[in-house]
């Protein structure tokens, strides 16, 4: 089992940038499907970026462009860089794994999830 815990949010204004991190312990993050997860007031938890066991990356249209996810396997961290924020990101951002073959934005195949962080994003 993997262990996950997320920093990194806060407030910012709307064009901001913020980085949020999330420390994997128990197991190696890079043997599941990593991804990073958003639940914004009122709505469902929506995945829009997530990193492969072989590296590859895909992202939500919502986001192409503006945010970057990574891995650093010697830290055993999942990382995400978010430029370019619109009051529409504001949101609980939540890291997730998932096995390897399970490798979708849907959220019913991952068994891990970290505890949140919160992102508000000021217009």
């Amino acid at each position: 089992q993997v262990q996950l815990v997320e920093s990194g949010g806060g407030s910012v204004q709307s064009g901001g940038s913020l980085r949020l991190s999330c420390v994997a312990s128990g197991d190696t993050l890079s043997n599941y499907c990593a991804g990073w997860f958003r639940q914004a007031p009122g709505k469902g938890r929506e995945g829009f970026a997530i990193i492969a066991k072989g590296g590859g990356i895909s992202y939500a249209d919502s986001v192409q462009g503006r945010f970057t996810i990574s891995l650093d396997i010697a830290q055993n961290t999942l990382y995400l860089r978010m430029n370019s924020l619109k009051p529409e990101d504001t949101a609980v951002y939540y890291c997730a794994a998932a096995g390897p073959e399970y490798c979708t934005f849907d959220t019913r195949y991952y068994d891990y999830w970290g505890q949140g962080t919160q992102v508000t994003v000021s217009s």
